[in-house]
């Protein structure tokens, strides 16, 4: 017994009836669509992620050649690398980070509430009562980077929170020329 394979369809001698203009432009439309599809989402990616590389570039450039503090908030990560508890709510923030192979240092400024200074010096370790009037414990050195300048009017108070490396230790001068908003700067270093 031979199977049977089944018969493909002859093709017919007649010719297929033209097209009509309604299924010529649907069959245009969907080719444009599918073309627009394949190529011109693609290319409007890569577009859009140059821009945000270039951009980001440009962040870090303005970010990494800065040459005094630069106002807004360190990161959370330069925040846990110094032990810089800023308290909430502050304002006035500004900071400025130094590296090199033998210390590296972030400054940071900022004004806070007078349980917002208690929040930060429990924070670093410390409390209100290691505060010292008359204190300026920030070193001319690191003045003259940050641009800080402690002649105005205070009383100015100081501490200086030593730790054993690699911890951070951390130089603080806090204004309380206006008591509930007291003014705070520190210089937090530590040792690679």
């Amino acid at each position: 017994m031979t199977a049977s394979l089944p018969r493909s369809a002859a093709a017919s001698d007649e010719p297929r009836p033209p097209e009509d203009r309604r299924h010529r432009i649907r069959r245009r439309a969907l080719t444009l669509i599918i073309i627009v599809l394949l190529i011109g989402v693609p290319a409007g990616y890569l577009v859009i992620s140059a821009n945000q590389s270039r951009n980001s570039g440009k962040d870090k450039e303005a970010k990494y050649s800065a040459t005094g503090l630069s106002e807004g908030w360190p990161s959370k990560v330069q925040r846990r690398l110094y032990q810089m508890p800023v308290p909430h709510p502050a304002d006035h923030v500004a900071y400025y980070e130094t590296n090199n192979w033998k210390t590296s240092r972030l400054y940071v400024q900022f004004r806070t509430s007078d349980a917002g200074l208690d929040a930060f010096l429990t924070g670093v370790g410390v409390n209100r009562e290691d505060l010292e009037q008359g204190e300026i414990t920030i070193s001319t050195r690191d003045q003259s980077i940050s641009g800080w300048s402690f002649k105005g009017p205070g009383p100015w108070w100081g501490l200086v929170h030593t730790q054993k490396n690699p911890a951070p230790s951390q130089d603080i001068v806090v204004n309380l020329s206006v008591p509930a908003s007291p003014m705070v700067y520190v210089v937090s270093r530590t040792v690679p």
